[in-house]
């Protein structure tokens, strides 16, 4: 009987060793996203206001410096050490990227602001979905036609004004193991602006490996995924920029075509 104690006691070890390294976390990460959104985003909104986009700082406006400064101090809050590698187009852009995780707009724009196209469900999350709409997201009500017939002419005119607008083709999010076909329709849009396209690649690293605990979960919700990758161990996030596609009238299914097969090249994925 107490062989079996001992034994059941060794198998625990483990599993409390991770509580008290979680909770340790949530200890540290809390009160620095507390700072973060109190003393942080003020600034931030203040910044991102229309007179930051009159004025630059270096090569690009106040306002999206300000936006990448807010995202990346929210990747470092999460633990994340973020690399990036390649770089990012300076003029206007369509910018598609696979899809993992509600961090993934604040991944990319923590190296280059980017107005993204977004699921209108995101504008009703806490403080993500406000924040967003300050920085130019572009929301779109899944299955209306309507929606995504003003949405992708919204993005035309962004685009042609010199905007990058971010979009994610599979629709939606994956696990990490795959990348979906990309929806040929959206990248209409940069043949009509006549801009290129940048794949980006990202993917969330645990000790140089895919880390499941990113992803969204079936049905798993906002809040529920925010909590439990806060008290995530450290990780590596890696961020991408590959070699843009440019428009050479075989149209928009190519576009699709071609960029997704540089971002399932870059993260090492099956074809």
């Amino acid at each position: 009987m107490s062989e079996s104690v001992t034994s059941l006691n060794k198998e625990d070890l483990p599993d409390a060793r991770a509580a008290r390294g979680r909770w340790l976390r949530y200890g540290v990460r809390v009160p620095l996203l507390l700072w973060h959104i109190v003393i942080h985003l003020p600034l931030t909104l203040v910044l991102i206001t229309p007179l930051g986009e009159r004025v630059r700082w270096g090569d690009e406006h106040l306002r999206h410096r300000a936006i990448r400064w807010w995202s990346g101090g929210l990747m470092r809050i999460f633990g994340f050490r973020v690399v990036r590698h390649g770089q990012p187009l300076g003029g206007p852009a369509l910018v598609v990227a696979n899809h993992l995780s509600w961090l993934d707009i604040e991944l990319i724009h923590s190296a280059r602001a980017v107005e993204f196209v977004a699921k209108a469900e995101i504008s009703r999350w806490p403080l993500v979905g406000w924040l967003a709409r300050r920085a130019g997201t572009i929301y779109h009500r899944r299955g209306s036609t309507e929606s995504l017939a003003s949405v992708a002419q919204m993005m035309v005119e962004r685009l042609q004004q010199g905007a990058q607008v971010g979009v994610f083709p599979e629709g939606g999010t994956t696990d990490g193991n795959r990348v979906r076909v990309f929806h040929a329709r959206i990248f209409q849009t940069a043949v009509e602006a006549g801009v290129p396209v940048q794949p980006v690649a990202l993917r969330y690293l645990l000790n140089g490996q895919p880390n499941p605990n990113v992803p969204f979960t079936d049905g798993e919700s906002f809040f529920v995924n925010f909590v439990r990758v806060l008290g995530e161990p450290s990780m590596t996030a890696e961020v991408h920029f590959l070699e843009p596609l440019q428009h050479a009238g075989d149209g928009r299914r190519r576009l699709a075509e071609g960029a997704r097969a540089r971002i399932v090249q870059a993260l090492g994925h099956e074809a």
